[in-house]
């Protein structure tokens, strides 16, 4: 906004004081929309308030954290439907598994550019997950994976359903705390759309389990 200072001071003195300011207040305004889905150099984020959130700004710290959260929150969802490839024998489970994992990959390919554009750390693979369960809802420890992974057929079949159930209303939370607390558009957009395919699916898992 201020490269275009001596343009808009010009047509400042040009007019009448009143019309003036006007024009440079819309000048102004004009420049912080521009920085929509950008970081500030000089902080990283714009998130330069100590609560990190301000009127224009491209993201604020809620929208970082649900961002590095769902990464491995969807890297998880991603190796489950991939178990299922293999080890699922019923249909409609195998059929949601691949489902999961179409919607899933691309998403973890978008958070990540947030995170890249933003100067924010990018989770790298499932690593360490298991200290971060207690902030992270419907996350599987180790050990549940493990057995998820030992298991076959029918028995998969139901242990997969109900952990995904669980796993997906995590997703779910998060999705809806994400759409309370954070100020980018895109987050808020991709929240709403996890909030309600995931729900949609948690629904149709439990029929499944009805028949299992």
């Amino acid at each position: 906004m201020f490269t275009n200072r001596s343009r808009i001071q010009r047509i400042a003195s040009a007019a009448v004081a009143g019309t003036g300011a006007l024009v440079l207040f819309t000048a102004c305004g004009g420049g912080d929309s521009s920085t929509s889905g950008r970081a500030t150099p000089t902080t990283g984020g714009v998130a330069a308030t100590p609560t990190g959130t301000r009127q224009g700004a491209s993201f604020n710290d809620a929208d970082a954290t649900f961002a590095q959260m769902m990464i491995p929150h969807h890297q998880q969802a991603v190796e489950m439907a991939e178990l299922a490839e293999t080890r699922a024998s019923d249909p409609e489970v195998k059929e949601l598994a691949a489902k999961i994992k179409a919607a899933q990959d691309p998403e973890i390919k978008i958070m990540q550019g947030w995170l890249e554009e933003w100067g924010k750390p990018v989770p790298t693979g499932t690593e360490g997950m298991g200290h971060m369960d207690h902030g992270m809802p419907g996350m599987m420890s180790a050990e549940d994976m493990k057995k998820l992974e030992g298991a076959k057929e029918a028995t998969f079949d139901k242990r997969f359903t109900q952990m995904m159930i669980a796993h997906h209303e995590g997703a779910i939370e998060m999705a809806r705390t994400e759409q309370a607390k954070g100020v980018n558009p895109e987050a808020k957009e991709l929240a709403k759309t996890i909030e309600t395919s995931q729900q949609a699916e948690v629904e149709q898992m439990r029929k499944i389990l009805d028949r299992l």
